[in-house]
């Protein structure tokens, strides 16, 4: 009897546990959820709603739902100061929707609201430090506020007299002031030179000291700096092209040639390039490759002529 009583409470046990599993609320749909995330979200509510978006923003079966949902999550978690949820939203905007308007629209905030948050962090943390220092000095630069800027950098170098890329941006800031002084040059050559001695591989200062002896008659010197920043930086267009009008000036057309070459390859939408390097070709008795250059050239230069576009100089 008492084995009978056992399986009959086991089957009573059994039938009821089956009975409560069958009758339990289903749960909601994926697509039902991400919605109600959505809505809680665009409804003020993006404390409650962020650890929904976040769940549903990886489902991409509807796309749309889904970038509606990686939208607000990512408006959601720059408000809620969250940058490392933000980041998330960005990686999955990225992987998505790179090409859409609405979501470049959206990430270019998104970039600025981190950068802010991370300049914030970097002087509350570290005030006092050299990147501290370094972003003041950028942001001074930018704004046109020279002195400012000039005296941050100078305190960088008070604090290690060899941290790269220095003394370039304050030979940077002597060549960009509105109202230089009459030695600006010769103070802009002085910190590249001081530059090049911390730094040998900075490409950029080579280039600067090579426009500087152009602009002063010495091209030897400009073609030696030239031909040095282009070794340094293999892809500096800039570099190529000054070369090569140094070269042209100096009347060495066929060594002019393959510096055009390299300017017009990096740069193919400058017209300066193409007339440059026609000039190379005729002059060194290449008709048919200068004819093809300067066909290039006119049409280029029609081109902005009708667009109302200035041609780069």
């Amino acid at each position: 009897m008492k084995l009978a009583s056992l399986i009959i409470l086991i089957v009573i046990l059994t039938g009821f546990a089956s009975a409560q599993v069958g009758t339990k609320p289903a749960a909601p749909s994926s697509r039902a959820a991400a919605e109600h995330a959505a809505s809680l979200a665009e409804t003020g509510h993006c404390a409650e709603a962020l650890p929904l978006l976040k769940k549903s923003a990886g489902l991409g079966a509807d796309k749309e739902l889904q970038k509606r949902v990686s939208l607000d999550g990512l408006r959601c978690a720059n408000l809620l100061q969250r940058e490392g949820e933000a980041l998330e939203f960005v990686r999955t905007l990225n992987e998505h929707f790179a090409s859409d308007p609405e979501v470049l629209y959206a990430l270019v905030h998104a970039y600025s609201d981190l950068s802010s948050a991370a300049a914030r962090d970097l002087a509350r943390l570290a005030p006092s430090s050299i990147p501290a220092l370094e972003l003041d000095a950028e942001s001074n630069e930018l704004q046109g506020k020279w002195d400012e800027a000039e005296r941050d950098y100078h305190k960088i170098l008070d604090k290690d007299p060899k941290y790269p890329s220095i003394h370039f941006r304050l030979a940077r800031i002597q060549l960009s002031r509105p109202n230089p002084p009459s030695d600006f040059r010769d103070i802009a050559r002085k910190e590249l030179l001081e530059e090049l001695a911390v730094n040998p591989n900075n490409a950029g200062a080579e280039y600067i000291l090579g426009e500087l002896a152009r602009q002063s008659g010495d091209l030897q010197e400009a073609v030696e700096r030239f031909s040095k920043a282009t070794k340094l930086d293999q892809d500096f267009a800039d570099a190529y092209l000054a070369l090569g009008a140094s070269l042209l000036t100096q009347k060495r057309y066929a060594d002019a040639i393959p510096p055009l070459q390299m300017a017009v390859k990096l740069q193919p939408a400058n017209p300066l390039g193409h007339y440059n390097l026609a000039t190379a070709y005729a002059r060194s008795g290449r008709k048919d490759d200068a004819e093809r250059e300067f066909a290039v050239h006119r049409q280029m230069s029609e081109h902005n002529t009708s667009s109302g576009a200035p041609t780069p100089q």
